[in-house]
């Protein structure tokens, strides 16, 4: 199976960090805090299942979900001394070229960074640009079939799942989120309550779950972060701890 993505760089975001989690043994995988979907971009051809707090995240992915890749190809570059508002597309496909304007971050910017700017040709990434809107074209024909609900864990459906459960995290890295309000005791209880295969992550100090493991990834580097988070694992599948 060959994985889509990452659609673009999120904050917090697991699409590198995905292969080191278990694969879904289950058809229908879950995600409660949706962000940028990167354990199940690793796995699109399964029924997928979205659900975030932020309506711009939901909306985005309302798009995406519904968009032709002639859709994604038709949505203009930002215009040199503008800002993603001067773009001529849906506010969703706006939103989603701020997302590229930056690296990892948690909101959609309006102007490119430094790191957007490099270019297509000059780095790997680069911004919002051809390569960007054709790697993305490419991609959205294979979720036409996931759905999105804007809302929070508790929409979710009561039913058998692989769940990926990465919320906003317990520890200070979370303030950076638009919607980092948790009830972490009733997500914790709501995570041990889930049917099928759970797997929930945080930041190394969260304490909302009995953490069965911990992994090192990978993470954004920027001014005040380091290029990697110290992660606490939690995986059970058919009521057995792995």
């Amino acid at each position: 199976m060959t994985a889509v993505g990452p659609i673009w760089r999120y904050y917090g975001g697991k699409w590198r960090a995905a292969p080191r989690y278990p694969a879904p043994t289950r058809r229908l995988i879950v995600e409660p805090f949706a962000g940028a979907a990167g354990y199940a971009c690793r796995y699109p051809d399964r029924d997928v299942l979205l659900i975030d707090a932020d309506p711009i995240i939901a909306g985005i992915w309302r798009w995406l979900i519904q968009a032709t890749p002639d859709d994604v190809r038709a949505v203009g570059d930002i215009p040199d001394g503008g800002t993603v508002d001067d773009i001529d597309a849906p506010q969703e496909a706006r939103w989603l070229a701020g997302f590229w304007c930056n690296n990892g971050v948690a909101q959609p910017c309006k102007r490119p960074s430094k790191w957007a700017s490099i270019g297509d040709s000059g780095h790997n990434w680069g911004g919002w640009g051809p390569t960007a809107r054709e790697r993305i074209a490419r991609d959205v024909p294979r979720i036409r079939h996931w759905r999105v609900i804007h809302g929070t864990y508790r929409d979710a459906p009561d039913v058998e799942a692989s769940w990926f459960v990465d919320p906003p995290y317990q520890t200070a890295a979370g303030r950076h989120y638009r919607h980092d309000s948790v009830d972490y005791a009733d997500l914790g209880a709501w995570v041990l309550g889930r049917h099928g295969q759970v797997i929930a992550c945080d930041q190394r100090g969260a304490d909302w779950l009995p953490w069965t493991g911990g992994i090192g990834i990978h993470a954004t580097p920027g001014k005040h972060r380091a290029g990697r988070s110290e992660e606490v694992v939690y995986v059970r599948d058919d009521g057995w701890l792995l």
